[in-house]
């Protein structure tokens, strides 16, 4: 927990656990040299609040130890936050630990806790339907929070003050069933401890210390199983910001290779890591997004927070629903020359590319281009002027039906037969002659539109910049 020369925090209220605290440290500080600092946090919620931070300000003077006092409004956080006094207390205490142990350049800030509040906090967990990293309670070690007392019972606390005749303050509120945790500990564990079973808060935390080693193993093979089946792709980076995750894709077939304890974990984690804040996610959430591995077609489900996930093809999807982005135009309507238009004219599409239309008379065995970026149309068979534009309910492009006729096949069919991503269909320009579409740009062009041996006259567009797509029509031009 502490090395030489480290420096701490130790949060102290004045109350027996929080007493026994200091002098533990001062104590432990005869051995192993560090640099002690008190904070106290009055949350403004209790009369005798005053005489609390007086009578620790002089144990610190009395002590020769640093103290640092700070005021925290807990009502006006449970009511911004609709929270108890009990959750903002805590949500405050910690950031003003944090804080003070910035200004005081401390690597640790040494908390309170003892054995009972791990066994409250267990069965806390317990009675609220908690996993296993719950039912583990308060860790001893967490980042830089140390909690040198969580292995000591509130009794043996207690003596140690008596027997050294160390004062210590008696919060009120301790004896009131108001809090959730009061009623644990007045009547719920000295139930057990009667009727059940004599030494029960021990017995407790020693199955809290082996849920922790179940814990860290389980952890061990949820991040191991994660990096063979979830990619991530990390949103825009703000200056100084690190990125966070925007969206999470799970391999279906590799993820369902998982023991089904281990794919709940990493669905969980998952989510957890897309709530803000990390809340309010269950296990219902879990077995929602679950079952869309084992459902038909592509399904989708919105979760609370505006997480969405997302069943297509191999994969599952789960990401940040996005605000709508405001709706990009593009609609550039080709000229048709009546004869040729061997200079081309050039439109801008609005995603970093160009697109430079000419036309021109075919010349015999001339080579049709067999690329991603440019492509021939036979311009006779254009009736009026293309319009470049993103797609729109009705698009369709005629595909060969393999027997040297042709179908007509609904674009967004189209588009889902190639896996296209959803949120990627509406940003693929297309060149359309009205509904039917001549080219979806990266893809494939209209068979109907094809040149071929009584094609006179092309209309040929190349795209400038980066038109790599999957086409699936012939690669190889042919000639004419």
């Amino acid at each position: 927990m502490l090395l030489p020369g480290q420096r701490v925090v130790a949060g102290v209220s004045g109350g027996a656990d929080s007493v026994c605290l200091l002098f533990v440290l001062l104590e432990y500080r005869k051995k192993v040299p560090f640099e002690l600092a008190v904070v106290h946090v009055d949350h403004g919620l209790r009369e005798e609040a005053g005489s609390d931070a007086e009578f620790v300000r002089e144990l610190c003077r009395r002590e020769k130890v640093p103290f640092f006092l700070r005021k925290a409004d807990v009502r006006g956080l449970a009511a911004r936050e609709k929270r108890s006094h009990e959750e903002a207390g805590r949500i405050l205490r910690y950031q003003i630990f944090r804080q003070v142990a910035k200004e005081f350049g401390a690597e640790r800030i040494a908390v309170a806790h003892n054995c009972n509040d791990r066994a409250e906090t267990m069965l806390f967990h317990l009675f609220r339907g908690s996993g296993v990293k719950g039912l583990c309670g308060i860790p001893a070690v967490r980042e830089q929070i140390i909690r040198p007392l969580l292995c000591l019972e509130r009794k043996e606390i207690e003596r140690y003050l008596a027997q050294r005749e160390i004062p210590f303050c008696t919060d009120c509120t301790n004896g009131e069933d108001n809090y959730t945790r009061n009623r644990i500990r007045h009547h719920i564990l000295p139930c057990a401890e009667q009727e059940v079973s004599e030494g029960v808060v021990g017995h407790l935390c020693r199955t809290a210390d082996m849920l922790s080693e179940l814990e860290d193993y389980l952890e061990q093979q949820t991040q191991e199983a994660r990096r063979g089946c979830v990619s991530v792709r990390g949103a825009a980076q703000k200056p100084g910001e690190e990125a966070g995750p925007e969206k999470y894709a799970v391999d279906i077939e590799r993820f369902g290779r998982l023991h089904v304890a281990i794919r709940k974990r990493v669905l969980y984690g998952l989510l957890r890591e897309l709530a803000p804040g990390g809340r309010d996610i269950s296990a219902g959430h879990v077995d929602d997004v679950l079952a869309l591995f084992e459902k038909e077609g592509n399904p989708q489900i919105c979760l609370p927070f505006g997480i969405e996930a997302e069943k297509r093809y191999d994969k599952v999807f789960l990401s940040l629903r996005q605000p709508e982005p405001k709706c990009r135009k593009l609609f550039w309507k080709v000229p048709l020359p009546a004869e040729e238009a061997p200079q081309p004219v050039c439109f801008d599409l609005g995603d970093g590319r160009t697109a430079e239309i000419s036309v021109f008379y075919i010349k015999k065995r001339q080579k049709v281009p067999g690329n991603d970026c440019a492509k021939w149309f036979d311009c006779d068979k254009i009736k009026e002027s293309p319009v470049f534009r993103y797609r729109q309910t009705g698009d369709f492009l005629s595909l060969s039906d393999g027997r040297g006729g042709m179908i007509h096949k609904s674009l967004k069919a189209y588009m889902i037969t190639e896996k296209i991503p959803r949120e990627d269909r509406g940003k693929i320009p297309v060149l359309a002659e009205g509904n039917h579409v001549l080219w979806l740009t990266g893809y494939r062009i209209s068979e109907y539109y094809k040149v071929n041996g009584n094609t006179k006259r092309v209309l040929q567009v190349k795209l400038i910049g980066n038109c790599a797509g999957r086409g699936t029509e012939e690669k190889d031009g042919g000639a004419y």
